[in-house]
């Protein structure tokens, strides 16, 4: 990991390295982690497993009330490996980059407070095409509690093609993994990125200039060896 650091000239690639390193606040993962169920994320993981009914039982234990609870932390352990991948963070800055579009509509009920956002009550364009200026005013109106914002590619390609990255075969342990998977895009990557990709814009706006949103290349493949190695080694 340090030498990929220092060889590294990119500030969100030094960041993506670091990620699953970082200390964590409590975080649902951590929580599974504590109950005992990592080995039951990395059973998943493998996708290999025809009969998971059969080997649930031994993680119902200590917290973990039921299966369908050692489901859950087990997914949220899957959940979190996927949204601290370097290649899933990639992929989804490359459709936001491509495709991503920023919404804003008045808060119900605040339409004369806002008045003079009267621009932004029912607004929508790609965010590539958004100039800084329009995007600091309309994140302003967000933090004063009277316009409701969002930036978001397709979710339901960004979901699938994080899917097809992470997802083999067609067993109870791949629909696991697929739900982990979607749960990881929507609760964890998405918020990210959008955060992300709106610093950047805000950023362009303080530097003067007006370069274009930074792109990575798609790295990764439905064939991807994910679970089996992460990928996080140093």
């Amino acid at each position: 990991m340090r030498k990929r650091i220092e060889q590294s000239w990119d500030a969100t690639e030094v960041e993506d390295i670091y990620l699953p390193y970082k200390p964590k606040r409590k975080t649902r993962a951590e929580a599974a982690r504590q109950k005992g169920l990592e080995p039951l994320a990395t059973l998943l993981l493998l996708q290999r497993e025809n009969h998971l009914d059969s080997r649930l039982p031994a993680f119902v234990k200590g917290d973990v009330k039921d299966e369908e609870d050692a489901l859950k932390g087990a997914r949220d352990i899957i959940a979190e490996q996927v949204s601290e991948d370097e290649r899933a963070r990639n992929q989804l800055r490359n459709q936001f980059s491509r495709q991503a579009v920023i919404t804003s509509k008045v808060v119900k009920g605040k339409e004369e407070e806002a008045a003079k956002y009267r621009d932004y009550f029912d607004f929508s364009e790609p965010l590539k095409r958004c100039s800084s200026h329009r995007l600091l005013a309309i994140r302003r109106g967000e933090s004063e509690g009277l316009l409701k914002v969002s930036i978001s590619p397709d979710d339901e390609e960004c979901a699938g093609r994080l899917e097809q990255m992470y997802v083999r075969g067609n067993n109870e342990c791949s629909r696991q993994v697929g739900e982990a998977v979607r749960d990881a895009y929507k609760r964890l990557l998405k918020p990210s990125i959008e955060t992300e990709f709106s610093a950047l814009k805000q950023g362009e706006s303080r530097r003067g200039g007006n370069p274009r949103l930074r792109r990575k290349p798609e790295t990764a493949s439905a064939g991807s060896s994910f679970g089996t190695e992460t990928g996080h080694g140093s």
